[in-house]
């Protein structure tokens, strides 16, 4: 946009991300500000809206940002270490549990109202736009899930679908809570096994 050529552009957003990632990480995002973010990169408030409509679709980059990270290293460690479909599942989801529970980003959008706020910003995304989104998540696994199918190794369906069911796991931790402190680990270990045992036998 005008005062900014494209390399100049590209830095800013860059700084916008990465300083939306430490401060979403560290304070959430109700209590971060605009002038929080923009203080960072060293930038006027108003320039902020030449880069993000508002501060939520920042997080939402973010998170998404977040999450091909993540993507990347559990996959290589999991889907792409092992051989056998049922091990390889069973490590990715444990892997991803684990990584929500772990990971202070994703532990700040599952406290108070952070999802219900980021499920707004969704919302107000094009469905196309959401589409290929979606579809470039999916990305990751939907290789591994075609492969497994032609080989007789996995469950027949909808690999997309199938792909959705891993990643639901996530939410598994939402509920952590409610399910009991005691009981938490028991419940999460015996699901991830069940999904695992599920879709790599077939009926």
């Amino acid at each position: 946009m005008r005062g900014f050529d494209e390399r100049q552009r590209e830095r800013i957003r860059n700084e916008l991300i990465e300083a939306g990632r430490n401060l979403f990480a560290q304070y959430g995002l109700q209590k971060t500000t605009i002038t929080d973010l923009t203080d960072t990169v060293g930038i006027a408030n108003g320039t902020f809206y030449q880069f993000f409509d508002s501060k939520e679709m920042l997080y939402f980059e973010v998170m998404q940002r977040e999450g091909h990270e993540v993507a990347e290293e559990l996959i290589a460690n999991s889907l792409g270490a092992e051989d056998d479909p049922e091990r390889a599942i069973q490590r990715f989801l444990s892997g991803l549990v684990e990584t929500i529970e772990e990971n202070q980003l994703f532990r700040q959008l599952l406290a108070g109202d952070e999802w219900e706020k980021m499920m707004r910003t969704v919302d107000d995304i094009p469905e196309d736009e959401m589409a290929a989104r979606r579809a470039d998540s999916f990305a990751h696994v939907l290789p591994y899930v075609e492969q497994w199918q032609k080989e007789g190794k996995l469950r027949d369906g909808d690999p997309v679908a199938i792909v959705g069911t891993m990643g639901a796991v996530k939410f598994l931790p939402t509920f952590r809570k409610q399910l009991g402190e005691e009981n938490y680990p028991a419940i999460r270990d015996m699901l991830i096994e069940t999904i695992a045992a599920g879709l790599t036998r077939q009926d």
